[in-house]
């Protein structure tokens, strides 16, 4: 490591900050990774793993981790947040005080805020003020396979264009390349909306109904995504890019999605709460779903693969009741309105 390399926060310790904390490690960064639980941040430290999230995977020996926030902070040129959204608002609180003035903030965390709904980039600049330059890390990626080096595609979004620019360049390496655009709307919506259809196509495949099923679900599936997208103001090829087909394919396919994992479960019978406790981690559609049709209800967007996953989630039909509505609903164009200028 040399004297020139940026240091950089990474506020968030499971699987997906340890991953990106390691990545920019073996890029030449200084990162320090946070996390509260004394016993992870312990073994990152001394044996370089992360034996909980990310167990027999070896970390670099220059990544650092720490309970203490603040020292975390002190010297860094860039904050990284990877934490779950439901903990986003109150992470950007405890960091302002301690944030150095230089450092822009970017997040790898997907979702709304829970209750309100609002983007985390809403969220972020009501805590951090208009002056903070802000950046969304999204696209298809799992954090195991980053881990561990395999290739890996992702794109960085901001309404400040080198602040994007930035960021994308301490995370490009050999093996993982970072695309930049300036729709942070598309991108967090992209990000937050394909784990709640990650959960239709898990329960499709839980319950055996075949690859025809699983290919229409992901395109009708992705057409919701537009639709919304295209209400909230967002573009339409941000959603057509890594942070939204790319994501949603990868988190609708790969059995590494928690979000996935969650539907196959209930797709063969298992109850949400068994589900979640199998995982054993935060599972963001379950919160997703609401915050989706409470968008989707703000602007008068008809979802029905999301809202049949938001019923089935909260336990007011069965997963074979929810296909049956879907099946049932009336013939019509493959397409309503036009989705694309």
């Amino acid at each position: 490591m040399t004297a020139a390399a940026p240091a950089i926060a990474v506020l968030g310790a499971g699987s997906w900050g340890t991953a990106l904390a390691a990545l920019l490690a073996r890029h030449g960064a200084a990162p320090v990774l946070w996390g509260r639980d004394p016993a992870i941040v312990g073994a990152i430290d001394r044996t370089h793993e992360n034996p909980r999230y990310l167990p027999g995977i070896a970390l670099p020996g220059n990544l650092r981790a720490t309970t203490d926030l603040a020292a975390a902070l002190r010297a860094a040129a860039l904050v990284l947040v990877v934490v779950p959204s439901h903990a986003f608002a109150e992470t950007l609180r405890a960091l302002a005080p301690h944030r150095p003035a230089q450092a822009g903030v970017a997040w790898a965390t997907k979702g709304f805020e829970p209750g309100s709904g609002r983007f985390l980039h809403e969220v972020a600049a009501e805590v951090l003020g208009p002056d903070v330059p802000l950046a969304v890390v999204t696209g298809p990626s799992f954090a195991k396979e980053v881990a561990l080096g395999l290739p890996t595609a992702l794109t960085v979004h901001s309404a400040t264009p080198v602040f994007a620019q930035r960021v994308a360049e301490v995370l490009h390496g050999p093996t993982f390349r970072a695309y930049t655009g300036e729709d942070m709307l598309g991108a967090e919506l992209g990000g937050a909306m394909k784990n709640v259809l990650a959960v239709a196509v898990g329960v499709a495949d839980g319950m055996q109904l075949g690859l025809n099923a699983r290919a229409g679900l992901i395109t009708r599936g992705l057409n919701e995504m537009l639709r919304l997208n295209l209400a909230i103001g967002g573009k339409a090829e941000t959603l057509m890019g890594l942070a939204g087909l790319g994501d949603l394919v990868l988190t609708c396919t790969g059995d590494l999605s928690r979000n996935r994992r969650l539907g196959l479960a209930l797709g063969r019978g298992q109850s949400l709460q068994e589900a979640v406790r199998e995982i054993g981690q935060v599972v963001e559609s379950v919160q997703t779903a609401d915050e989706v049709m409470r968008q989707a209800e703000r602007h008068g967007i008809e979802l029905p693969i999301s809202s049949a996953v938001r019923a089935v989630l909260h336990g007011e039909i069965t997963p074979a009741e929810g296909l049956r509505l879907l099946l049932s609903r009336e013939q019509k164009a493959e397409y309503q309105r036009a989705l694309f200028g």
